[in-house]
């Protein structure tokens, strides 16, 4: 490994369990494993069965718990941050179910996606199998849509959005893709913006992108199309999050406004009798004074879902993904690369304060994010490939005083 740092990033990030405490401040220590830009998805694994995460930054296994040495598991390939990688996204999962886990990895849109099956400790590169020869959308997803209790890769290819499922007898062959959506709408190559996640409370998840959102049927037998639900959730997005984040019973929204340009936004449901509104609560717009706490950034392009101050409430992770495309076409292409996580705050009547914690100023985010627990302390750690290069933060915990925790926390700018 040529590059390996390990910086102690002390934030303002904090937080309470309860107000009258304990009073826990959380800071990162940041680990560059690399300054090279291999790809723009991440994620981890025991991929040795040492009983220690491991993570996966584009073509490497950086082997836990130290993350200092790594193996290939295909072919290496550096790019220059003015283009783009073969790996916009990665996901892991034993496959064969041989016991091993596998690594999942989305080429460019337009391009195939494959699996790799992990050789059970064996030197050399991993076998490949090809999963869909075109998988379009610029946030692919990988989860459990289907409520089988087996994730399926999801994504847009040939004008409609769907799901594609391997028959996990044989998993090695191409997987089937099964649409759920017209052609109405055009999907195309880059579309931006999905997710999933049950919107209507039925116990069954929906597909979401950035016009709406589609219902899942009762069955999908027979691959019938599910109904479209508009909803406006700005001019394109990144992963799409959907949550009760308000705690009233209703899931509500999140995502970008915009992936290359300002906007960050969450969406609260409502409904009256059968009829579902999203209300409209910007986090960030374009100017600093659009946001309740003074931030702003530009190409926000990926998100993550995670609890991550362990209160039993779900928060979230995202960042600027710099360079998303080659400068001068985004605005404020070379700020600050900022990563942080907003804490959800329950407020009486249904309100929300999205707390901004900052984890790291120069790296940010990719086209995707991670957020799980590395080193077995329970608390959620922080994965980034990106075009600044290969990231771990570990997230700390201490406790504090009731002052210095007040002291650390962000400062809201404006009313609510």
């Amino acid at each position: 490994m040529k590059l390996f740092s390990a910086i102690l990033v002390l934030t303002a990030s904090a937080c309470a369990l309860s107000a009258a405490g304990p009073f826990r401040l959380h800071s990162f220590q940041k680990l560059k494993l690399s300054d090279q830009f291999y790809c723009e998805g991440a994620h981890a694994g025991d991929f040795n069965r040492d009983g220690k995460m491991d993570v996966v930054i584009g073509p490497f296994v950086f082997v836990g718990p130290d993350f200092k040495e790594r193996f290939e598991f295909r072919s290496a390939k550096t790019y220059d941050p003015g283009n783009y990688s073969d790996n916009f996204l990665t996901f892991t999962y034993d496959f064969n179910q041989d016991g091993w886990i596998d690594i999942l990895v989305v080429d460019i849109p337009g391009k195939p996606a494959c699996w790799y099956q992990n050789p059970q400790g064996k030197e050399g590169h991993w076998t490949k199998y090809l999963i869909h020869e075109v998988v379009e959308n610029e946030s692919p997803t990988f989860g459990d849509i289907t409520g089988d209790g087996k994730p399926e890769l999801i994504f847009n290819t040939s004008g409609q959005a769907g799901y594609a499922a391997p028959d996990w007898a044989n998993p090695t062959q191409p997987w089937k893709f099964h649409p759920v959506t017209s052609k109405d709408k055009k999907w195309q190559l880059y579309t931006h913006g999905l997710g999933f996640g049950d919107v209507d409370g039925d116990g069954r998840s929906d597909l979401l992108e950035y016009t709406g959102w589609w219902k899942q049927p009762g069955s999908n037998s027979g691959d019938p199309l599910w109904a479209y639900q508009p909803v406006n959730l700005g001019e394109g997005g990144a992963q799409i999050l959907v949550y009760d984040f308000s705690g009233d019973g209703l899931a509500d929204i999140v995502t970008c406004l915009h992936p290359h340009q300002y906007g960050l936004a969450w969406f609260q449901q409502q409904k009256q009798g059968e009829q579902r509104t999203f209300q409209k609560h910007v986090l960030m717009g374009k100017t600093n004074e659009e946001s309740p706490y003074g931030i702003k950034m530009t190409q926000i392009h990926a998100f993550d879902l995670v609890d991550m101050d362990r209160d039993g409430v779900m928060d979230f992770v995202t960042g600027k993904r710099w360079w998303a495309h080659k400068p001068p076409t985004d605005p404020e292409s070379d700020a600050p690369a900022m990563l942080y996580w907003f804490r959800t705050h329950r407020l009486p009547g249904g309100d929300v304060d999205f707390v901004p914690y900052v984890i790291d100023n120069d790296s940010g985010v990719g086209t995707q994010v991670i957020a799980t627990d590395l080193n077995g302390d329970q608390w959620p750690d922080v994965i980034v490939g990106n075009k600044k290069g290969c990231f771990v933060f570990l997230h700390q915990v201490r406790e504090v005083s009731e002052a210095e925790w007040t002291q650390a926390q962000p400062k809201r700018t404006s009313g609510r």
